[in-house]
């Protein structure tokens, strides 16, 4: 009986002893750095795990871009000279923009508006050029050689002469004005004119391009010209002499032509509606226009 106890108490001795070890290994674990452990980066193994499972980056897209073609190139305009900015190169540049023939009530007529410069990116010499035969015989003619001076990239200030060959004996006057681009891409011409003999006009043209599509524009166009006096031989009296107002639908072949078609109004007020009168002309016109526009 006694030799019984003895074991029994041997036993749980030892199974007290063998419960304490363990306890005392745990709490050791968990007091543990296992950042101080060599050869164990839990960082890197997890890093190198992550690059693993992701896939490769591809090297090629999966909607691969279409190889450039001659047709892509021909559709870019491209200047064969190139265009230097802000240096010493001389350009230039010359529109036609309008040629056109015109179904008047006297007769048909031809008519033009040409304009061109030649120069640099700040000053640049301007030409322009209009006028209109009416049966053959020259009604009206002008040219004007202005010095533009760029004031903005959309703006000019211009100064110059004008000269008129017709109607009426020559004529030449001291010009100046501004030009370029306003608002929502009008362009904007406002000249002012000091004739001989103390005679003052002035002239506000503006015209507007509307893109149908690529190719097919249609532009609507105005002028007006005032007088600061009469002038019974030319025809022309003083204030709001006369007006035109034009819409043009033309499709262009290429950039550099343009054929069109399209309708114009003309209106004379005040005294130059006397002169058109007595010379047995209506007040007002309206013509149908046939043209070409081009510009190199």
């Amino acid at each position: 009986m006694t030799r019984q106890i003895r074991s029994t108490r041997l036993a749980l001795a030892l199974t007290g002893f063998t419960l304490s070890s363990a306890m005392a290994a745990t709490d050791d674990m968990q007091g543990m750095d296992h950042s101080q452990m060599p050869g164990m980066d839990h960082s890197q193994m997890q890093s190198e795990d992550y690059g693993q499972m992701q896939p490769a980056a591809p090297t090629q897209s999966r909607t691969p871009i279409p190889a450039l073609t001659d047709a892509d190139r021909a559709a870019v305009y491209v200047s064969p000279a190139g265009h230097d900015m802000h240096d010493s190169a001389l350009n230039y540049y010359f529109l036609a923009d309008k040629l056109e023939w015109q179904d008047a009530d006297n007769g048909s007529a031809l008519a033009w508006d040409l304009s061109g410069w030649i120069g640099g990116d700040i000053d640049r010499l301007w030409l322009r050029s209009e006028g209109e035969r009416v049966n053959g015989k020259t009604e009206d003619a002008q040219v004007q050689a202005l010095w533009g001076h760029a004031i903005s990239p959309w703006w000019d200030v211009v100064t110059g002469v004008r000269q008129d060959f017709k109607p009426g004996d020559p004529q030449t006057w001291a010009a100046f004005g501004l030009q370029g681009m306003a608002l929502y891409n009008f362009e904007t011409e406002a000249t002012a004119f000091i004739g001989e003999g103390g005679q003052t006009a002035a002239r506000l043209e503006g015209d507007y391009d509307i893109l149908l599509t690529n190719r097919l524009i249609l532009q609507p166009t105005a002028e007006l010209n005032v007088y600061g006096k009469n002038d019974p031989q030319r025809g022309i009296g003083s204030g709001l002499s006369n007006t035109e107002a034009g819409l043009r639908l033309r499709y262009e072949i290429r950039r550099e032509f343009a054929p069109y078609v399209g309708v114009t109004w003309n209106r004379t007020y005040g005294k130059t509606a006397d002169y058109a009168r007595d010379e047995g002309e209506d007040r007002s016109e309206a013509r149908l226009v046939l043209g070409v526009r081009l510009w190199f």
